[in-house]
């Protein structure tokens, strides 16, 4: 089977000749196994990928793509517009969202954080609505048409997203954002449907570009922490819930499958995302947080959603062994062997993490078959 098989077989409910893959990693970890393994985006000899091309981006997506082949990596692709601006219009400085980030160093690697959010200082719901919010009109959507014209139907095609909280805890400022659900839902609400409005007609824009050739989309809202949920399950269906489901029937219109991304403790809410806005792939499963042991979920569940993740990144593979590794990733094939499931890091590989307990993630994924 070609990686576009396996999880398409995965999302159709249907068997696949091994447990499909994926591969989730920091910058500073991807730049690390590339050296590691030696692949540079130049090598002139590797069947079916394009020849070389002098671009840096086109070097750096071949790398990426040898990288996937040799590891047996089945992971997504994913096409996007173009922004036609190159900042927000009232801030050069900021992104679209008028979000100004700065650069934070954490001894490993170095991540982006909020820095100033353009909603911080607002005191009503009419501020809110009055600003200059992004607009579809801002992208150009031929680039998906066009790279999809030429797409060779080897890897599944992931395009479009959805996950308005986070912007807005940016655009406000995270302490703010959370308390506003509380004691100012008028400016939450305000904003989320500003988002709404844009989001909805974006990512329609997306897949009529995509001319029948998208295969997933992402929709997403971090519900959880490690320990429990970052605000209650009431709280959710008031500002979330029916927004995602809209989300989620466009893209099922469009006959595209719907991928969710959750960290954390997120088990209270995962009736509402399988039953309502209709989920098929449930990602991250950090099954070390309560709620989410991979023996609950695979009771509770698996008869009614893919689980996407579930291998370790906070202990097991930044600090065990590949002997260790190996064994996370053969119990949990156990675990879910009723169960539809791509094996992946649950969340983004780090920088301390060795290449060789990588791996040997996939290729003890390679050699199982897929319970799906």
């Amino acid at each position: 089977m070609t990686p576009r098989q396996r999880w398409l077989a995965l999302l159709n409910k249907q068997p696949a000749d091994r447990i499909p893959t994926d591969y989730w990693a920091t910058g500073e970890f991807h730049a690390k196994i590339l050296a590691k393994l030696g692949i540079t985006g130049t090598e002139t000899q590797h069947p079916n990928i394009d020849p070389v091309s002098p671009s840096p981006e086109q070097r750096a997506r071949r790398a990426d793509e040898i990288l996937w082949r040799r590891l047996g990596i089945d992971r997504p692709r994913g096409v996007g517009p173009r922004w036609k601006l190159q900042a927000h219009p009232d801030d050069p400085q900021a992104d679209m969202w008028g979000n100004r980030h700065r650069r934070i160093d954490y001894g490993t690697g170095a991540y982006d954080e909020f820095a100033t959010g353009p909603l911080a200082s607002m005191t009503t719901p009419d501020q809110v609505r009055a600003f200059r919010w992004p607009d579809p009109d801002d992208f150009d959507y031929s680039p998906i048409t066009e790279a999809l014209h030429h797409d060779d139907g080897y890897r599944i095609i992931q395009a479009g997203g959805y996950e308005p909280f986070l912007i807005y805890a940016g655009m406000r400022g995270m302490e703010q954002a959370y308390e506003d659900m509380l004691l100012n839902p008028d400016m939450v609400e305000a904003a989320l449907e500003k988002m709404f409005a844009f989001f909805f007609e974006h990512n329609r824009r997306i897949f009529q570009a995509g001319r029948g050739h998208i295969d997933m989309t992402y929709v997403a809202e971090d519900l959880a922490g490690q320990t429990g949920p970052l605000f209650s399950l009431e709280i959710y269906r008031r500002f979330l819930l029916t927004y995602q489901k809209r989300m989620a029937d466009l893209a099922r219109s469009f006959g595209i499958h719907v991928f969710y991304h959750t960290d954390g403790a997120a088990y209270p809410f995962i009736a509402d995302l399988i039953d309502t806005v209709g989920i098929e792939v449930l990602n991250p499963i950090q099954w070390r947080c309560p709620g989410m042991e991979r023996e609950t979920l695979a009771r509770d569940f698996g008869h009614l959603v893919a689980f996407h993740g579930a291998i370790d990144n906070q202990q097991t593979l930044p600090f065990g062994t590949p002997q260790q590794v190996a064994e996370e990733v053969r119990q949990t094939a156990e675990i879910f062997k009723s169960c539809r499931w791509f094996c992946a890091p649950c969340h983004n590989i780090q920088a301390v993490t060795p290449v060789e307990n990588v791996i040997a993630m996939y290729e003890t994924a390679a050699s199982l078959k897929s319970p799906g």
